[in-house]
This record gives structure tokens, C-alpha cells and sequence, in this order.
């Protein structure tokens, strides 16, 4: 791991588990057995993405997109960057947007303006945390893991200068030297 930064756990494993679980029957519930386009926004909702569809119910396609507006600190520049867009495309097709965290909201925001212009049948967004108080950019989210406050973390697929993302829970780095 990277020297020099202290971490304490915020959401431990099990609760994380937890919570999967009951999003993923929401969102099966929602989608009422149509297919679905569930999209991956990388890098750091890559763990999350994973074990949410492994426990939906339905039928679904996979596809990913990458967008960075941090570029290695620790605060959002302002600045979303997609770094990687679709394969395929979404038109008429049910989509889940799968993020790991929203805190300014200009990502979030940017994402669903570019894919609506793209037509699809829906879009719904799910971020497994959210920091309010962050909020630059008003944007609504169909599901929430985890309400947060709003201090940088790590783990379960969030990095800090590309470390960390294989923690098996939430970390608030509490400092960095």
C-alpha cells in the first residue's frame, strides 16, 4: 500500500454486502423482467458493478464507459473527461448507469445528458456512495448506497493515486504525508 496514508474503515465488507443485496432486488423489481444495459462507469465502480449484477435477476448486457474529472488529487478538478465511451449502442434499450461515487455531481450529470441524447428507452443511475454536501450540480439518483459526508475515501474500487481500490470495504483517509 501507499506509505504515508492513514485510513480508517467507514462502511465495512458486510455492510456492503448488505446493501448490494437489497439494491440489486429493487432494481430487479423496477425493471420487472426486461432485459437491461447495465454500464460500468470505470474505474472505481468496477467492484461494485460486479457483485451488484451478480445479484440482479434479469437480463443484462454489459458495457462500460470511463470518465475522470480527478486526474490523481484528491478533489474533483471541475473538468469531466470521457476517457472511454460504449461499444454498443443504447437506443430504445433500458439502461442502468452504474457509478461508485457522486459527490460534485458533474459527472453524473454530464453522463446522463450524453446517453439520453443517444435515445434510450430509460435511464436510471444508481451510485453506491453520495456525498450531498458536496454538491456542485444538482442531479438525481434513483438508488444510493450510502449517504456520506463529505471527506475522501478509498476501497471497494476507490483509489488514491491507483491504490487502495482492492480493499474489501470503505476507507476515509483520515491523512496523507
Amino acid at each position: 500500500m501507499e506509505a504515508n496514508v492513514k485510513i480508517s474503515t467507514l462502511i465495512g465488507e458486510d455492510q456492503i454486502k448488505k446493501r448490494i443485496k437489497e439494491l440489486a432486488k429493487e432494481i430487479t423489481k423496477k425493471f420487472n423482467g426486461e432485459p437491461v444495459v447495465a454500464i460500468c462507469i470505470l474505474k472505481g465502480s468496477f467492484m461494485f458493478y460486479a457483485d451488484l449484477l451478480r445479484e440482479i435477476e434479469l437480463d443484462l448486457t454489459c458495457d462500460f464507459l470511463a470518465c475522470s474529472s480527478y486526474f490523481g488529487k484528491t478533489k474533483s478538478s471541475g473538468d469531466v473527461k470521457m476517457t472511454l465511451d460504449l461499444a454498443h449502442p443504447i437506443r430504445g434499450k433500458h439502461v442502468l448507469l452504474i457509478e461508485d461515487i457522486v459527490d460534485t455531481g458533474l459527472t453524473m450529470d454530464y453522463l446522463v445528458k450524453i446517453l439520453e441524447a443517444r435515445e434510450p428507452k430509460s435511464i436510471t443511475n444508481i451510485s453506491l456512495l453520495f456525498k450531498p454536501e458536496a454538491l456542485k450540480k444538482k442531479v438525481e439518483l434513483d438508488y444510493i448506497g450510502f449517504k456520506i459526508s463529505n471527506e475522501f475515501v478509498v476501497g471497494y474500487g476507490l483509489d488514491y493515486q491507483g491504490y487502495y481500490r482492492n480493499l474489501p470495504y470503505i476507507a476515509r483517509v483520515e491523512s496523507m504525508n
